[in-house]
């Protein structure tokens, strides 16, 4: 199966991730190895698009010193133009012109997209999970997802050294549109008073509120609230009312991009390497239209469709009309309950998160 790959392209799209040069760094490495020729692919899927000026062959020398950076060597861009066919077309002639026999795609969902499309064209492509927000629910980590849980658990914890100064609370947003995955695992780890994400309908403000009182009443002095920025235009206002109805100082804090940065850790290191390596391997095994998952500690290939499938119908996402059973028409019945199953199971896995975060919050 190598031999069909003589030339293959590397490219990083969406929201940028600590890891992602890991990931790039890996894929060049080891195709190179592999007797590959490899290309960067500049500012992703519009670099593809341009062509010329964007896309670079790489020698090994051209991915040195990268491993321990943040961000994207490789740049990355929202491309808003690939939703199109002639666009789509223009980047399946740039590949043809370059030689370009498959691509590795280092993104989040919209990244996975594209990917698909140029598989309908004929150039073969392996997505790699890079998104902060751990957002993909077919896999256990994305790359850049431990990196930021970190940045999170370090800023709160300067953060509750001020507040246990001043007697104060600290509502604090983390990133997290459409999972609650980064404010969930670090409320746990830095003890935080209450957690709010869109994946708890549950979530009573007037408890947190009482709790507060309480644990203020017993002579606390500190309190941390975190929520995901998915819960729209909600933190700062919970910071006020907070205030008002405890008597407690309270300050607002939004992370934001502060998240996004830095060098990556040890476990996102890791993860890009295995999965750039995994990546390559399926390629040569003539797989495509797949990204690279882990589940259980393991590389597994995952159909990109699928995933989106998939990733819809945990987030009850779906485009009007498409909504479930039309969604899942063309999958078998015991595919269906499969799918459904592994929903179920993710959703338990949140369940259990928020369960350890309340049970384990200070009282006092």
């Amino acid at each position: 199966m190598a031999k069909q790959f003589k030339k293959i392209g590397v490219l990083t799209s969406g929201g940028d991730a600590p890891g992602m040069n890991a990931a790039v760094r890996a894929v060049t490495r080891y195709a190179l190895k592999m007797g590959l020729e490899v290309y960067g692919i500049y500012e992703g899927y519009q670099g593809l698009i341009t062509g010329k000026g964007s896309i670079k062959k790489f020698a090994p020398h051209d991915v040195a010193n990268i491993i321990d950076k943040g961000g994207t060597m490789l740049y990355s861009a929202r491309c808003v133009e690939f939703k199109q066919e002639e666009y789509i077309r223009k980047a399946v002639e740039v590949c043809h012109e370059f030689g370009i026999d498959g691509i590795v795609t280092i993104g989040g969902d919209g990244t996975f997209r594209g990917a698909s499309d140029l598989c309908r064209y004929g150039i073969p492509c392996i997505g790699i999970p890079g998104t902060i927000d751990n957002d993909i629910t077919c896999t256990d980590n994305s790359i850049g997802y431990d990196t930021a849980m970190n940045t999170v658990v370090e800023a709160i914890d300067r953060l509750r050294d001020t507040c246990e100064s001043h007697a104060r609370c600290n509502v604090v947003e983390v990133m997290g549109r459409n999972a609650g995955y980064i404010a969930l695992e670090t409320s746990i780890a830095v003890g935080a008073t209450a957690v709010v994400v869109l994946e708890d309908p549950n979530y009573d403000e007037a408890a947190l509120i009482e709790k507060i009182k309480v644990a203020r009443a017993a002579g606390k002095r500190n309190f941390v609230v975190i929520v995901a920025e998915g819960v729209d235009n909600y933190s700062e206002g919970l910071a006020k009312r907070i205030q008002a109805e405890t008597g407690v100082e309270t300050k607002f804090a939004r992370l934001a991009h502060i998240v996004r940065g830095g060098s990556p850790s040890l476990a996102d290191r890791v993860l890009a390497a295995r999965m750039g390596v995994a990546a390559v391997d399926f390629l040569l095994e003539g797989k495509e239209n797949v990204f690279v998952c882990e589940r259980d500690g393991e590389m597994v290939a995952t159909d990109i469709q699928e995933a989106i499938v998939i990733d819809k119908l945990y987030k009850s996402s779906f485009t009007p009309g498409m909504e479930p059973p039309a969604a899942l028409a063309n999958y078998s019945p015991e595919r269906q309950a499969e799918m459904k199953a592994f929903c179920e199971m993710r959703a338990a896995e949140v369940k259990e998160l928020l369960a350890i975060s309340e049970n384990c919050a200070s009282y006092k």
